[in-house]
C-alpha cells in the first residue's frame, strides 16, 4: 500500500512519472505518466490493490491541454485576478493560469493524490498554487474573478452538476472558461467558442492520436 501521507503520495509520483512537457503547452513542465513510467501499465485491479485510485493527475488530457493553452495565449483572463481551477487533476490549467500572471490560484480535486501532484508540477514550474480537496459542488461557487475547468462532461450527472455550478459562478459574476475535446455529455448550448485546437494525445488514453478539442465560455 501506498504511505498515506502528503509525503507518501509525493514520493510515489516522482517514482512513476517523469517531468516532461505537455505536448501543447511545450512551455510548461509536468510530471506524467507515459510508456516508460510504471504506472502507465497498471491496470484498475493493481491500481485498487496499492490503494490508489485512478491517477488523473498523472496524464495530460487533452480539455485541459486547450484551456491551459488559450490562457498561456490570452494572459489578460487571468492576469492579476483571482482564478479557480475545478478538477484540476496535474494542475495543467493551473499552472498556465499563474504562468500568466494570475494574482492566486486555487485548484480543486476531490483526489488527494492531485495535492501531490499540483505541488510538484507547480514547483517545476516555479509557481505557487493553493489547493483543496473540498467537493466545491455542495455549495456555491467561491468568490473568484475566473473560473476553469478542463474535461468535466465524462458522465451525464457529473457534467449536469457541474454545469448548473459553473453558472452559479456566472451569475455571480465570474468569467467562466471550460475545455472540451467533445466529449458526449458536453452541452454546447448557452456556450460561445473561444478557439479550437487540435491536441496531441495518445490512443492509450483516446479513440485518435490527436483530438479537436475548444475553449468554451458562459457568456
Amino acid at each position: 500500500m501506498i504511505e498515506a501521507s502528503l509525503v507518501g503520495r509525493r514520493a510515489f509520483i516522482l517514482e512513476n512519472t517523469r517531468l516532461q512537457a505537455p505536448p501543447h503547452t511545450p512551455e510548461l513542465r509536468l510530471h506524467l505518466a507515459d510508456e516508460i513510467t510504471p504506472i502507465w501499465t497498471l491496470t484498475e485491479e493493481a491500481l485498487a490493490e496499492i490503494g490508489l485510485p485512478p491517477p488523473f493527475w498523472a496524464f495530460a488530457w487533452a480539455g485541459g491541454q486547450a484551456l491551459a493553452r488559450y490562457i498561456l495565449d490570452n494572459p489578460a483572463i487571468v492576469s492579476g485576478k483571482r482564478v479557480l481551477d475545478f478538477a484540476s487533476g496535474s494542475g495543467l490549467v493551473a499552472i498556465a493560469a499563474m504562468k500568466a500572471g494570475a494574482a492566486s490560484v486555487l485548484a480543486a480535486d476531490i483526489d488527494v493524490f492531485c495535492e501531490a501532484a499540483i505541488g510538484l508540477n507547480a514547483d517545476a514550474n516555479r509557481v505557487e498554487v493553493a489547493f483543496t480537496e473540498t467537493n466545491l459542488l455542495d455549495a456555491p461557487p467561491p468568490a473568484v474573478d475566473v473560473l476553469l475547468a478542463g474535461d468535466i462532461c465524462y458522465e451525464r450527472p457529473m457534467a449536469e452538476a457541474v454545469m448548473a455550478w459553473l453558472g452559479q459562478g456566472r451569475a455571480a459574476g465570474a468569467s467562466v472558461l471550460i475545455g472540451d475535446p467533445g466529449r458526449t455529455y458536453f452541452p454546447k448550448d448557452g456556450l460561445a467558442k473561444l478557439a479550437e485546437y487540435q491536441v496531441p494525445t495518445t490512443r492509450e488514453l483516446e479513440d485518435m492520436a490527436v483530438k479537436r478539442t475548444s475553449v468554451w465560455t458562459l457568456p
